[in-house]
């Protein structure tokens, strides 16, 4: 059985997907723009856009019971890998303990012409 996340914490899903889906006690998170749900803006450089799209994740894993350590897994999608180390520098600041795995690609284009987006898979544990 499968149940829907959704907070108006963090963006509303511009397509045919939930923010979050949980199930058997995994919660898989859909990728996290990096929105502002307030202002429905962008910040602009990769290091903003980066704790945008944290923000919005940590307000999702908040809406499912979860915090950043739960985080077994990430996806972060690039516009270009020149980005990738000041994005690596604050992506190391959201976690204190353990990281999870990771993987990261460079993608021909994101959404809104984004910098960045993120996917999460975290575990209730």
């Amino acid at each position: 059985m499968k149940k829907v996340i959704s907070t108006t914490a963090a963006p509303k899903a511009i397509g045919p997907y939930s923010q979050a889906i949980e199930a058997g006690g995994m919660i898989f998170l859909s990728g996290q723009l990096p929105i502002d749900p307030a202002t429905g803006t962008m910040p602009e450089g990769i290091e903003a856009q980066t704790r945008q799209s944290f923000a919005n994740i940590k307000a999702i894993l908040d809406e499912a019971g979860c915090t950043v350590d739960h985080i077994v897994k990430t996806t972060v999608y690039l516009a270009d890998m020149s980005l990738f180390a000041p994005m690596n520098e604050v992506y190391a600041q959201q976690f204190s303990g353990a990281f999870p795995a990771r993987s990261a690609f460079a993608v021909k284009e994101l959404p809104k012409q984004a910098l960045v987006e993120i996917e999460v898979i975290a575990v209730k544990a």
